[in-house]
């Protein structure tokens, strides 16, 4: 995780957010920056200022670019509710409820193919010159099942 921030007591609601949310999780922020523009849906307007957010916190922090970043957390909690009444038919009031949501984001560093490789190369046993470091076990040879035959 390089950068977190959190958008508390947005007038939205937290399930339209998620709808939003779900979109773009796991993606890199330029994708998911120019997928939330296209996206015409009220909640983009509160993610987006959250992902600008993040994405200039994270080049104060750790001196890191927008392409070598992506969506690690994204996630729209319920937040208090604003709770109003309304005139209803024989005297009554009916109450409405003004959702608010708390949305979280993540950004992590991409990690590159090159430093993958090099892990999994640690992991085979193999060195830079690709000779296998670990002894090789021999294959193991099956036997052929017998059969009973029932009469």
């Amino acid at each position: 995780m390089v950068t977190r921030v959190i958008a508390r007591y947005l007038r939205v609601s937290p399930r339209k957010a998620s709808n939003v949310t779900n979109l773009i999780k796991g993606m890199g922020v330029v994708k998911a920056s120019l997928l939330l523009d296209v996206i015409e849906k009220r909640p983009t307007i509160y993610i987006k200022r959250l992902l600008n957010s993040a994405i200039d916190s994270a080049d104060k922090k750790a001196h890191l670019l927008p392409a070598d970043l992506y969506i690690s957390l994204i996630k729209a909690d319920k937040g208090p509710m604003l709770k109003r009444f309304r005139a209803a038919s024989m005297g009554r009031a009916t109450m409405i409820k003004h959702r608010t949501a708390h949305i979280t984001l993540e950004l992590s560093k991409i990690v590159r193919p090159e430093a993958k490789t090099e892990k999994a190369a640690a992991k085979k046993g193999t060195s830079d010159k690709g000779q296998v470091t670990r002894k090789a076990k021999a294959p193991v040879k099956k036997q052929k099942a017998t059969t009973s035959k029932r009469r």
